[in-house]
């Protein structure tokens, strides 16, 4: 499938900007791709900021627009928020809905490298090689100044592909990531199907093991990731004691903030996501200076 233009699925107002679901062909999924972006008011004179959200395990790319109470402050700030969905849909690979934290809505962000999984699994290429061009040359949106930030599945996307492509996202932050995929359950069922046995390929897609292969602090201004101490899969799954350690070891600054009380869910998102969008505009002004 080539690559086709932004199709408007729905448009809604929203803190006086304008809320917005897509559509388009995708050349490096084979198959159409949906996201959502909020523009706020200052989009209208010029391009502005961008964060780009990737959502956990079973959301696509409704999640984060209708739960996390974002756009509010993001229009305040001059943000535009981009949610893209979290796996393809319709590639009809054979399992692929058998489960709920593999194939359909477990995307993982990564290429696959695996039969049958490689064909339409390209979450990593589509987002950074195609999404962000298209929209980038599409609306007013800063191609210089694009974070990332992202929740459980999300949060590990938006680690790896920070610590990935840094001249892309010029800030990172996560809520309650998977920190060390290739030491978890989830991670490592999800590595064995799309990248295959060999665990050595799965560090390049683990964001406590990039962390620890960098010679310097990659992201200098800092790293902030919320965690919820109530959150059901923070001892088998999540963590964050590795990715802090990996952070200490390269001198890489990190706010590890954890929360009493917390769990897993949009509620603990909603809760701390004024300071997510503060410690980007901090960074991404930075960039645009």
């Amino acid at each position: 499938m080539n690559s086709s233009p932004l199709a408007l699925l729905s448009e809604h107002a929203c803190f006086n900007g304008r809320q917005r679901f897509y559509q388009h062909g995708s050349s490096e999924i084979g198959l159409p791709m949906k996201f959502s972006v909020f523009l706020p008011s200052q989009a209208s004179t010029g391009p502005v900021p961008a964060l780009l959200y990737l959502a956990g395990l079973t959301c696509n790319e409704e999640t984060f627009m209708a739960k996390a109470g974002a756009q509010r402050l993001a229009a305040e700030l001059g943000l535009a928020l981009i949610a893209p969905d979290t796996s393809p849909r319709g590639a009809k690979v054979p399992g692929e809905s058998e489960s709920w934290d593999f194939g359909v809505g477990a995307g993982f962000y990564l290429d696959a490298t695996q039969a049958p999984w490689a064909q339409h699994y390209r979450m990593e290429s589509w987002i950074t090689a195609e999404l962000l061009p298209l929209l980038t040359g599409a609306l007013p949106i800063d191609a210089e100044r694009i974070g990332i930030f992202g929740h459980s599945m999300g949060g590990h996307g938006a680690l790896t592909l920070a610590l990935r492509h840094p001249d892309l996202f010029k800030s990172v932050s996560a809520f309650a990531p998977i920190c060390a995929p290739s030491q978890c359950p989830w991670g490592r069922k999800a590595f064995t199907g799309y990248l295959g046995a060999d665990e050595s390929d799965w560090l390049a897609h683990d964001a406590s093991a990039l962390m620890q292969q960098s010679a310097s602090a990659p992201y200098p201004a800092g790293i902030l990731i919320d965690q919820g101490l109530a959150d059901k899969f923070l001892p088998d799954q999540l963590h964050p004691d590795l990715f802090e350690a990996a952070c200490a070891a390269v001198g890489q600054p990190l706010s590890l903030r954890q929360h009493a009380g917390y769990d897993h869910g949009y509620y603990f998102i909603a809760t701390f996501m004024a300071d997510h969008l503060r410690h980007h505009v901090r960074q991404l002004t930075q960039a645009g200076t």
